[in-house]
């Protein structure tokens, strides 16, 4: 069996140029041609080809050169609405956690600012108790004897698939309720904001912070 490519390990990462070959024994792209080859044909259709050639136009649009050195241009929010426009997207969806309404209401402002139209649905939608998925008492948030209401990923992406969305965006789902929607959206969709109750929504501060006295407690074996 070939061995699995371990990427993230990687201390040569030639796959960015014409030495590829020069990689370890264990690079994908030496040891999975056949599976990069079945990749390279789905860009064969054309709908897919689009969606991915304007993704790199719109990631080489978020640099730009200075006499300094090539530097950052866009934040992820405004390249979210540019690549929208680019892809010719009209009719934009919002799937948001209840807890980020402020940001979500921001976001839709900037959105129709650039001449979107925008719907947006919370996580909350339906008002559907915990207990309906099998929750106990003790497992709610507000205590056992408080109503709850349940996050409904699969309504938010049934509402924006109903509402004829062209291209959706979540905002602060939490994890495995993001999954759920990707499932069930019928439009594209991509994540502008990743929940992470801790580190203010920005989880990359998790990795950023794991080697320092403050957070090595994620790293401990188990």
């Amino acid at each position: 069996m070939t061995e699995n490519p371990q990427c993230a390990k990687c201390t040569i990462t030639v796959c960015d140029s014409e030495a590829y070959l020069k990689g370890p024994e264990n690079c994908p792209t030496k040891t999975r041609q056949e599976v990069i080859k079945e990749a390279l044909k789905e860009y064969e259709d054309p709908e897919i080809r689009e969606f991915a050639r304007q993704a790199s136009i719109q990631e080489a649009e978020c640099y730009m050169k200075l006499p300094e050195g090539l530097t950052t241009r866009y934040p992820r929010v405004e390249e979210v609405a540019r690549f929208a426009k680019k892809m010719g997207y009209k009719k934009l969806g919002i799937a948001n956690c209840l807890g980020l309404q402020d940001e979500a209401e921001t976001l839709t402002e900037i959105l129709e600012n650039r001449g979107f139209e925008v719907v947006s649905i919370c996580c909350k939608a339906g008002a559907t108790p915990k207990e309906t998925i099998g929750l106990k008492p003790e497992q709610k948030i507000k205590g056992p004897d408080a109503f709850e209401a349940m996050c409904n990923p699969i309504a938010q992406a049934k509402i924006l698939n109903d509402a004829g969305t062209d291209f959706n965006i979540i905002v602060g789902l939490c994890v495995g309720h993001d999954w759920l929607f990707f499932k069930y959206a019928k439009a594209p969709t991509t994540v502008l904001v990743a929940k992470d109750r801790v580190f203010g929504r920005s989880p990359a501060l998790g990795l950023y912070l794991a080697h320092s006295p403050y957070y090595r407690k994620l790293l401990r074996e188990e």
